[in-house]
């Protein structure tokens, strides 16, 4: 298997014909009794084109619906075998790639340039099996517990009344989540309108879990650096766009690498000993945090350029399937809980949306040769012939019955609870957004903050609205002052001489 579709094939010199093969009369005309009379069932070529015109569109993606990618290479320039045995981080290795990118709430036509948090998924078909990497334009997330991730999106996206997107509803829910906080302050500063998918970072966002040849374990956060720089769009920019070109983003990356200008990322890696997570000053498994740099430098491992558009949008990127599950040896999944429910919940996201066999898709098969007990379901087209079926089994058919503690995995010691994460010495849900406020951002971004918070919130009705100048004061009692300083001018100058805030 290529990047790209060995499967696509097409000859435009070729008669049209019907999906099983036979020459088609014509593109043009249906079958009828006369030319003014009634259309006919048994015109196969009609009843077949209709059929299968009607059942064209797949359920789009719950999040992360709008959006596009493009095929590529990972080259590793850096040697880092002492911390993982995978052979696509192996030093001199290229592995082929596939990156799609994303907006998370909007729906299949939504605009691009929404104020929104980015996805930034990653395919490797490398010799070992698909290594998928799930992460976002944002090194953290709004959440910790995927228990209220489906709450998350349903208060992104629309009312059950009007079928309208309401800032009332967003609020609502980020200001009774406070370990939103640091995610709303990175989507609400400039990093929430990246001027392309180009000029954007990408993270793993995730903790995940390497592993050397000798078994040492470490924790690593992935790092995608863009080296076309980062740049952003202003809200009327942004606004502007969503009106003249909804597929701006789309169409930028098309184009750029059609035209030669090939995009590339650094990638670096923070890596964790294994045993300084117990004791971290932050929870290092918590997705609404980062690790400081300070305590953990990034370190390069290589670059990756995306150089191929696909041939086919429809097969290799709406139909592309990426989960976190998608390990390879060497590679793990942590503690980090976000992460454990998407290991399950993506695979099965596309299970429902594209079937049962979504992994035998050309997009997503790997290029080695499986061994699956896994058989049947819809659209099987991979199958194991007249071997067995089942393991263990006497006829030949190889299977695995290994036991005891994975390399890959980590100990975990306790009573079942539902309970948050246990706190370290310097966790809590308002800390690091006030570092990226006082720390990261400038005078002028934090004006600019100021600017697009009190114009989302402009629309908000109490109690939310309370609430939400309470949650910015939280996260930086002098941005929260002047967020609802400028709120409550806005409502004035609405209905002068009016109380603006029912206290």
């Amino acid at each position: 298997m290529t990047h790209l579709d060995p499967t696509a094939h097409h000859d435009s010199s070729l008669p049209s014909t019907t999906e099983s093969g036979a020459p088609r009369e014509s593109d043009a005309h249906s079958l009828s009794v006369g030319a003014d009379g009634p259309l006919l069932l048994h015109d196969v070529a009609l009843v077949e084109k209709l059929a299968r015109f009607d059942r064209e569109r797949i359920p789009e993606r719950s999040p992360h619906a709008k959006g596009s990618g493009a095929f590529g290479e990972l080259e590793i320039t850096e040697d880092l075998s002492q911390y993982t045995k995978a052979g696509l981080f192996q030093k001199g290795a290229k592995t082929p790639m596939l990156a799609r990118f994303s907006t998370v709430a909007g729906e299949l036509g939504s605009p691009d340039t929404w104020r929104d948090v980015r996805g930034f998924a990653l395919k490797f078909y490398t010799g070992e099996g698909n290594f998928d990497i799930v992460g976002n334009n944002t090194p953290i997330f709004f959440l910790r517990d995927p228990m209220k991730f489906p709450d998350f999106i349903h208060s992104q996206k629309r009312l059950p009344d009007s079928g309208l997107r309401d800032n009332t509803m967003q609020w609502d829910f980020w200001t009774l989540s406070p370990e939103s906080a640091h995610q709303v302050t990175y989507l609400m500063g400039d990093r929430g309108l990246p001027k392309s998918w180009r000029h954007m970072n990408g993270y793993s966002s995730h903790t995940y879990l390497w592993v050397n040849e000798a078994g040492e374990k470490f924790w690593v956060k992935y790092h995608f650096l863009t080296e076309q720089g980062l740049e952003f769009l202003t809200n009327e920019e942004a606004g502007e766009l969503a009106g003249s070109d909804a597929d701006y983003h789309r169409r930028d990356l098309f184009d750029a690498i059609a035209g030669g200008e090939f995009p590339s990322w650094r990638v670096e890696v923070q890596l964790m000993p294994y045993d300084e997570a117990k004791d971290y000053r932050f929870n290092p498994f918590d997705l609404t945090k980062t690790w400081s740099k300070k305590d953990y430098p990034r370190i390069p491992l290589g670059r990756f350029t995306l150089n191929q558009n696909p041939t086919n949008h429809y097969a290799q990127i709406e139909q592309a399937a990426f989960s976190p599950s998608n390990t390879v040896p060497g590679t793990g999944v942590s503690p980090d809980k976000m992460l454990l429910g998407r290991v399950f919940s993506y695979p099965d996201a596309q299970r429902n949306r594209l079937g049962t066999n979504f992994n035998q898709l050309p997009v997503n098969r790997p290029l080695v040769e499986t061994n699956s007990y896994d058989k049947e379901g819809a659209m099987e087209f991979l199958h194991s012939g007249d071997a067995p079926v089942y393991a263990p089994n006497s006829f030949g058919r190889a299977y695995q019955e290994a036991q005891g503690p994975v390399d890959n995995g980590w100990e975990a010691d306790g009573a079942l609870v539902r309970s948050a994460y246990s706190l370290h010495a310097e966790d809590d849900d308002f800390g690091q957004a006030h570092t990226l406020i006082r720390e990261v951002m400038d005078e002028a971004e934090r004006g600019r903050l100021v600017e697009t918070v009190s114009g989302a919130l402009s629309t908000v009705q109490e109690p939310v609205l309370s609430n939400a100048f309470q949650y910015w004061k939280n996260i930086d009692q002098e941005v929260g002052a002047a967020i609802e300083a400028a709120v409550k001018a806005g409502l004035e100058e609405q209905v002068p001489g009016a109380d603006p805030v029912d206290e």
